[in-house]
């Protein structure tokens, strides 16, 4: 594992713990520096961080606080507060 992902790790669980605490700002602020480093050392983020963040406002997403999660005919659909959709499928 590089540096580089070891930090992105890192900055996954401060973000979630931030998160997990009330303290959105410092979350996003987590979440946007993970991305940054990501693209300077271009590599991929891990599918958890995708999955749990948001790409329009960089929040933190956890569901029944500030998202919601509904599932369709073959995808799971998750709302951030800000209006921003992601879908992703599943296989039932």
């Amino acid at each position: 594992m590089t540096v580089a992902a070891e930090r992105i790790d890192r900055l996954h669980g401060l973000a979630r713990a931030a998160a997990a605490d009330g303290d959105q700002e410092r979350a996003r602020y987590y979440v946007r520096l993970a991305r940054r480093v990501a693209e300077r050392n271009r590599i991929a983020l891990p599918r958890e961080f995708r999955r749990f963040t948001c790409d329009a406002c960089d929040a933190y997403l956890r569901p029944g606080k500030n998202a919601r999660v509904r599932t369709r005919d073959g995808h799971v659909v998750i709302t951030c507060d800000c209006g921003t959709q992601a879908r992703y499928p599943y296989r039932e």
